[in-house]
């Protein structure tokens, strides 16, 4: 298997100057078109995907973005590893704008979008005990430190449905009873349908403001936030850059499972599978249609 890196760009990330030999493509899905086109291009010999989540002008909000088309897109593209770069809230006192986060867990209270590859005529259950590979986080976190960038080790990701930003009461319930450590709204579904699609996944998380609970600090301002995310772009740009340098152009399988997690995972019957779906996800099923 050969590594080629896919990076889905959040709020303040459209474009990675860093390419080189780039060209935006077009990628079709069976489900329609992905959020942007995506820039294909090289850093370093390794092969480089980028897609920009909400579009290059964001134009797609939270709720809209094509979650399945993106996975799908980048999957078809051969991506074997996604590094989801975001920008979310803190519901720490010690976790402060500028600060990043490796969000390893997640709280999924979206309800608006579309989950899962697998539906009616191919039922899959996939385990997300741990939606996100370790491996993969524990190289941006060895790039983090070697580039003097503060970056948190672990934290779980409460993903909220939006647009609007958290009541001061959900706030609180997030941070004191269910103890989460930052509050987003696109990691959900991204990370269970790169799950689906046998995709090692990192989520990289940029602090940009610490919600409404602080009592210290006004309500989140959507000025603020571009503020922080400005300053941090420069240093999500210089994580991506040295990705290649840690990652090997020849690789096995994830010892993690991350790239078999689909084996046992499909429950209807080879009978009852419908061939429509199917071969919708010719692309998803191709290394289980292999064995």
């Amino acid at each position: 298997m050969k590594t080629c890196l896919g990076i889905i760009g959040g709020s303040g990330l459209y474009d990675l100057k860093s390419l080189e030999k780039t060209k935006w493509i077009d990628v079709t899905t069976p489900w329609g078109e992905p959020s942007d086109q995506i820039l294909s291009g090289e850093i370093n010999g390794l092969q480089i995907y980028f897609l920009p989540r909400h579009g290059r002008g964001h134009y797609h909000s939270p709720s809209t973005v094509p979650y399945k088309q993106n996975i799908y897109a980048l999957k078809k593209l051969g991506v074997t590893d996604i590094l989801s770069v975001s920008a979310c809230g803190s519901l720490r006192e010690d976790l402060a704008p500028g600060d990043f986060v490796l969000v390893d867990q997640f709280i999924d209270r979206t309800y608006l979008r579309d989950k899962s590859f697998f539906g009616k005529g191919c039922v899959a259950h996939v385990s997300l005990a741990h939606p996100t590979c370790d491996k993969f986080s524990d190289i941006i976190l060895k790039i983090g430190k070697k580039l003097n960038i503060k970056i948190e080790s672990g934290g779980t990701y409460m993903t909220m449905e939006g647009p609007q930003f958290s009541t001061l009461a959900e706030s609180k319930l997030y941070k004191d009873n269910w103890k989460c450590d930052v509050i987003g709204m696109t990691n959900m579904p991204e990370a269970k349908l790169a799950k689906e699609a046998e995709i090692c996944y990192a989520s990289l998380s940029m602090v940009t403001d610490f919600d409404c609970w602080h009592p210290d600090h006004d309500s989140v301002e959507v000025s603020d936030i571009i503020n922080t995310l400005t300053e941090n772009s420069s240093k999500a740009q210089k994580i991506i850059e040295a990705l290649p340098e840690f990652l090997k152009s020849d690789r096995n399988l994830c010892g993690l499972g991350c790239n078999n997690s689909l084996d046992n995972a499909i429950i209807t019957a080879p009978e009852k599978r419908d061939r429509d779906l199917i071969q919708k996800l010719n692309v998803i099923l191709e290394r289980i249609n292999k064995k």
